[in-house]
């Protein structure tokens, strides 16, 4: 019998991520303020443009097993122009320093590729 591979929902984890952002606004406005500020600061373009930065952002999510950080930077490149293939190496580059667990976590990766229209 031919076993199949589940898909993991990568849009849920997205969607769980800003949820959880909503309800911290709730008790800490000022906190998420603050988190919002330093992630546009930091993601605003510079020497590195903010496709590069998102890349970098997803290739610490898959050495950190994130699977949260997968979705939303993932998405986020995708929405800045970032291939498939771009997407891949930046997640491979992860898997280097993160041997086998980071290795596991690019079904996240894959994933995220196929359900947020990654070309």
């Amino acid at each position: 019998m031919e076993e199949k591979h589940t898909h993991v929902d990568m849009q849920s984890y997205y969607d769980q991520f800003i949820d959880l952002l909503e309800t911290m606004k709730k008790d800490n406005p000022k906190y998420v303020e603050a988190f919002h500020e330093f992630f546009k600061e930091t993601e605003k373009p510079g020497a590195l443009d903010t496709k590069t930065k998102e890349l970098i952002s997803l290739a610490l999510g898959v050495k950190a097993q994130c699977p949260f950080c997968i979705a939303f930077h993932t998405k986020n490149a995708i929405a800045l122009g970032a291939t498939r293939q771009e997407i891949m190496e930046a997640a491979y580059v992860a898997t280097l320093m993160g041997g086998g667990p980071a290795i596991a976590h690019l079904r996240y990766v894959i994933d995220a590729c196929d359900q947020f229209g990654a070309k």
